[in-house]
């Protein structure tokens, strides 16, 4: 049985890094927060499940947009203002 715990996460400045996974282990992103503390981490093949169970269903498209065009190891800073 699987157990979701859905929470809102109200940040302004978010970090996005996608990281290369081998053979075994598949590539993830990692959202962090402005010190860098882990937000969400998720497999980058199907993104959709995890933003809307992080509470970031609002920058969704972004996210994606940024999964589908950054780099491997790229540290990408999104600013909500």
């Amino acid at each position: 049985m699987e157990i979701f715990l859905y929470f809102s996460v109200k940040v302004i400045n978010m970090y996005i890094l996608k990281t290369k996974g081998t053979s075994k282990i598949p590539d993830y992103v990692q959202v962090r927060d402005n010190d860098l503390s882990l937000i969400a981490q998720f497999k980058a093949k199907c993104p959709e499940r995890a933003i809307l169970n992080c509470g970031l269903s609002a920058q969704s498209t972004l996210i994606k947009d940024i999964i589908a065009n950054s780099e491997y190891g790229e540290l990408i800073k999104i600013d909500e203002n």
